[in-house]
């Protein structure tokens, strides 16, 4: 059996490392040209390529400012990519109706939320609320009762649509198995 050795470092810092070096750490510069700051913002350089610019916080907000995602492609191909792009995000809505927290605390979509303003509710409001705002905007604004005011027309539409995407969220937010 080997015998035992001793050892000096009882953890105390001034008799180990540290757990550094001496040399120099290797700073990537920013891939924009004149520019010195460290790059550490990753851009793509091209729509699914894995090469990457490289530029500091300044520069990445510039570059993507001016990012357009279907540059170069034709319309046919731009209008398949956004599909397909769009279809494979859509695979995270799926259990949207389980509705892990209630009204008026974040889970409100974009959409409802410019519906509720066309009421003028507020995002914590119930959907019996929702139907009395459209009611007395129906009555209010209802062709029959404005002919030929354009104003109220519109109005009327886009109480109706508002009222559309609340009702479906709404019928989403209690979906019940059948």
């Amino acid at each position: 059996m080997p015998k035992a050795r001793r050892s000096d470092n009882w953890g105390f810092p001034r008799w180990g490392s540290y757990d550094s070096s001496r040399e120099a750490q290797q700073v990537r510069i920013c891939d924009r040209h004149g520019c010195n700051e460290p790059g550490d913002c990753p851009a793509p350089k091209s729509p699914n390529s894995p090469e990457r610019w490289y530029f500091c916080e300044k520069h990445a907000a510039e570059y993507n400012r001016g990012w357009d995602y279907f540059e170069g492609l034709d319309k046919e191909e731009r209008a398949k990519r956004e599909a397909d792009e769009t279809r494979d995000a859509n695979a995270y809505q799926e259990a949207k109706h389980y509705s892990w927290m209630g009204s008026g605390d974040g889970s409100r979509s974009r959409d409802e939320m410019t519906a509720l303003e066309i009421f003028d509710l507020t995002p914590d409001v119930d959907f019996e609320t929702v139907k009395k705002a459209w009611r007395a905007m129906a009555k209010e604004y209802h062709p029959d009762v404005n002919p030929g005011d354009e104003e109220a027309a519109r109005k009327f539409q886009a109480a109706q649509a508002a009222f559309d995407v609340l009702k479906v969220a709404e019928e989403r937010r209690v979906w019940k198995p059948s």
